[in-house]
Formats: C-alpha cells, sequence, structure tokens
C-alpha cells in the first residue's frame, strides 16, 4: 500500500512497477492524474491512536512519527520513525470499495424487498426487480436446492450473500473510474475471507455422521488402522476445499487484471519507438483490450457461480444422507 508517483516525461516506464501498484491496495483512491481521494489512516501504537487523512504523508513526508516505508519488508505501508508497524486498521482504498459493495447489495436487496412488500401479489415484476427475482428463484432452487438437498433453506440466503458480494466487486472492478478500479476479488486476503465463511457452513453446520466419514471412514481397516491413511487424507480435505475456493476466484481475477494492464501498457512501451508503430500498436492494445474487457465481464459473472456452486456442493456433500 502507498501512493503511486506520476510518471515524469524523462523516465522510462517500469511496467511490472505499475501494474502491481494498481493491483495493490493503497492509502488513497487515484481518480486521474491530479484527483485523488485521501483516505482516513488509522494507526494504534504506543498506548495511543492517531487519525489523520492519508494526504500527511504524501510524497515522503512525515506526520506525528509516521510515514510510508519506501524499502524494506515494510514497504509502501506505515511504519514508525523506528520502521516499526504500528497496528494498522486504516480505511484504505479496498477497505473503502468493501463498504460500497455492502452498502450497493443491501441497497438492492432491500429495494427488492419494498418493491414486493408495496405490491405483492397485484402485478408480476418486471424490469431490474423482475431480474432480481429470477437470480435469487435460481440460487435458491437450482444451486442451493439441487447441491444440497433436504435443508437446503438455511444455506440458501449465505450462498445468495456470497454470490452478491463476489459478483459485486468482480463488476466494479472493471470500472476505471470511481467507485470502481479496487481490486477487491484479487487480494488475496478478500478470497481467503469469503473462503472461511465457506469452511464454517461447511463443517460447524455439518451432521455428526460427517465427522465420523472424516475420522472414521467407510474403508476397509487396514487403511485406517493401525496406520490412518484414510483419516489423514479426508483430514487434509477439509482443509483443501476451502484453499482451492481462494486460489481459484484469487488468480482468476489477478490474471484478468494483469492482462489488462498489460495491453494498455503497450501503448507507453511503443511511444518511444517512432510514431508510426506507437500508432498501429494503439490500435491493437485498444482492440484487445476491449476484448479482455468483455471476456472478464463474463469471467465476473463465472467465477462467482463457480465460487458459489463449489461452496453449495461442499455443503451438500458434508450432509450427504
Amino acid at each position: 500500500m502507498g501512493f503511486a508517483a506520476p510518471l515524469r516525461a524523462s523516465e522510462k516506464l517500469d511496467v511490472s512497477k505499475l501494474i502491481f501498484e494498481h493491483l495493490g491496495d493503497s492509502y488513497e483512491w487515484h481518480i486521474v492524474e491530479g484527483a485523488v481521494i485521501p483516505l482516513p489512516c488509522i494507526l494504534i501504537g504506543d498506548g495511543s491512536m492517531e487519525v489523520f487523512m492519508s494526504d500527511r504523508l504524501e510524497h515522503g513526508a512525515t506526520y506525528k512519527g509516521y510515514h510510508i516505508a519506501e524499502e524494506g519488508d515494510y514497504e509502501g505501508k506505515i511504519v514508525t520513525a523506528t520502521g516499526e508497524r504500528p497496528f494498522d486498521i486504516s480505511i484504505t482504498k479496498n477497505v473503502l470499495e468493501l463498504f460500497i459493495v455492502c452498502i450497493l447489495i443491501c441497497s438492492v436487496v432491500l429495494g427488492v424487498a419494498r418493491w414486493y412488500r408495496k405490491n405483492g401479489s397485484k402485478k408480476a415484476p418486471g424490469g431490474f426487480v423482475g431480474m432480481m427475482e429470477a437470480v435469487v428463484d435460481f440460487l435458491d432452487k437450482d444451486v442451493a436446492k439441487e447441491s444440497i438437498g433436504h435443508g437446503y433453506e438455511r444455506f440458501s440466503p449465505y450462498l445468495m450473500t456470497v454470490f452478491l458480494f463476489i459478483l459485486t466487486s468482480n463488476l466494479l472492478g472493471l470500472l476505471p473510474v470511481f467507485p470502481g478500479g479496487a481490486n477487491l476479488t484479487g487480494n488475496i486476503a478478500v478470497t481467503m475471507t469469503c473462503a472461511v465463511t465457506a469452511f464454517i457452513a461447511i463443517n460447524f453446520f455439518a451432521p455428526k455422521e460427517y465427522y465420523k466419514s472424516i475420522f472414521w471412514p467407510d474403508v476397509p481397516i487396514f487403511l485406517k488402522a493401525p496406520l490412518p491413511i484414510m483419516p489423514v487424507i479426508e483430514f487434509i480435505g477439509v482443509f483443501t476445499k476451502p484453499f482451492s475456493l481462494t486460489v481459484r476466484l484469487f488468480a482468476n481475477i489477478m490474471a484478468g487484471h494483469i492482462i489488462i494492464l498489460a495491453l494498455t501498457s503497450v501503448v507507453f512501451i511503443t511511444a518511444e519507438m517512432g510514431e508510426g508503430l506507437c500508432a498501429s500498436m494503439t490500435v491493437v492494445s485498444v482492440l484487445f483490450c476491449i476484448f479482455m474487457n468483455c471476456l472478464e465481464l463474463l469471467v465476473a459473472f463465472i467465477q462467482a457461480y463457480v465460487f458459489t456452486i463449489l461452496t453449495a456442493n461442499f455443503i451438500g456433500l458434508a450432509h450427504n444422507e
């Protein structure tokens, strides 16, 4: 996390640095050149709390003993004068995007619920409300019910929440301007948190037969005693399922963003190679960026669906009668 310095005409473009600065978290939200939204820094250290806006630390400045580390293990993060990390609960770019996603989802769900309270069975929903009804009905009947079976009703709200959260985060990540542009689902901490909630839903609400199948599976005795071969494999599987959910979502979203940024950088890389080459490569870059954005739009829906359907399947396997 930190501040991205503007590129000067005399500087050579560092593509890898540019890409990872845009993909990483930040203490500010860059809108366009010269327009930056500073975000609140909330730091706890030496028994006291400091709250200030991030523009106090811009361009290597020090404020109340804190500054942005330019190198070392904490590069791009707020450290003290001695190079130590305070307890940092700042509202970073990803945190603010998380709040925006939650507000959007709550607004949509409550708005649809308000429409149903007002109209009830008087008329069929249309437009956006009709689309949301189709999505909810699909997730409830074709995902939760088909994957989990008996007792699926108590897991449906969770699965719908996960789907809407991942989809909204993916779509906002494709927008180049505020409130989009944050790489939320391309942050492994966010995808891991989603996977942890899936881990809780799978294991904390499972019947006792599920735990028996892990620690004493129905296999020949020599596979579980005296060497617990199958129990160990089953126990490892408890953790590999959420791990696969974490890596799959993170890697797919991160890869898409990297490709789009790399294609965009072609314009600036070829700028020093002559006007003719730069103009032709600009056309190629723009066309490929349009194609990749359309593909990423499809991936945004696919990854939200894949995460949700796999979570529902894992829950269903834990409740398999």
